[in-house]
């Protein structure tokens, strides 16, 4: 294989320091980027579910996105930041899908039992593109959002779940960021699932947006007031693995997860309408399910 120096981001050059930049941590595999055959190497070589590639510029991420259509090859392009040069990859691996479609479809499951799986779109991991300049561009895991009002062509999703196992929980916030700023916060529920094995765990983040209110300019207007949008951690769920109990047993805390109506259908609930409950004993099976892949 040719070209490729494997790293972690640790021994990696200094990333940007403007607000774009991306906090990555110390098991972040990084590799610097050569051309486009190469990248189909290293991805066919590797076992986990993450890779970060450096130095790809925007005519080398075209050439490699028109390749990987050719190759009609299932790897998922996390994000491209244009400015950077960074270029993140999902390998979707039993495990990484498992991860956050069994979450997913469990809210799916609820949305057919009440009967409102036709008020719903499943977007899944179609592209979507910055509303900000400069070629950014990602695909989600799961994502889904209400009908009609996100069912049009280019329409973010509500929902977005995204899930890692290679992936740090830093860079796993990064994405969870990038849904926020670049869909103008039109998405308004983001929930990151990360498989720690060293910690026979799994760690369920959900994030919504507030708006936040900091000083403004003070030359004249001392009193003025910025309002801006910022992701606030609203749950954090961990499902610890106990192997000392037989059968091995699954112990979640500070959940349950909710859903909230309001801000997957973007209204008020009706009557007979309610937030969406993935309770701790779907939990248990949920973490049984993902471990199962290990």
């Amino acid at each position: 294989m040719s070209g490729f120096t494997p790293s972690t981001a640790a021994s990696t050059s200094t990333m940007p320091t403007s607000t774009t930049s991306l906090e990555r941590g110390d098991e972040d595999p990084t590799i610097k980027f050569t051309n486009a055959q190469d990248i189909f190497e290293i991805i066919n070589s590797i076992s986990g579910d993450f890779l970060i590639f450096t130095n790809v510029s925007p005519s080398d991420f075209a050439q490699i996105d028109h390749e990987r259509s050719i190759r009609r090859r299932r790897f998922r392009w996390r994000r491209y930041h244009a400015e950077s040069q960074i270029l993140i990859v999902i390998i979707p691996t039993r495990l990484h899908e498992t991860l956050h479609q069994a979450i997913y479809m469990r809210y799916y499951a609820q949305l057919c039992r009440t009967g409102m799986e036709t008020t719903w779109a499943t977007i899944g991991t179609t592209t979507f593109r910055s509303s900000h300049p400069g070629g950014d561009g990602g695909e989600g895991d799961s994502t889904g959002g209400p009908m009609p009002e996100r069912k049009r062509p280019g329409d973010w999703p509500t929902l977005v779940i995204e899930a890692g196992h290679s992936e740090s929980l830093n860079q796993l916030r990064n994405d969870m960021r990038w849904w926020f700023m670049a869909s103008n916060h039109d998405v308004k529920i983001v929930i990151l699932a990360k498989f720690d094995r060293g910690e026979s765990r799994i760690i369920l983040e959900k994030w919504e947006e507030e708006v936040a209110t900091r000083p403004g300019a003070t030359t004249t207007r001392r009193a003025a007031a910025v309002q801006q949008m910022l992701p606030v951690l609203k749950q954090e769920i961990t499902i610890n693995r106990d192997e000392a109990t037989n059968p091995i047993s699954y112990n979640v805390t500070r959940g349950p997860l909710v859903l909230e109506f309001g801000l997957l259908y973007l209204r008020d609930p009706g009557p007979q309408e309610t937030d969406f409950i993935i309770d701790i004993p779907y939990l248990q099976e949920y973490a049984e399910q993902v471990w199962d892949q290990v």
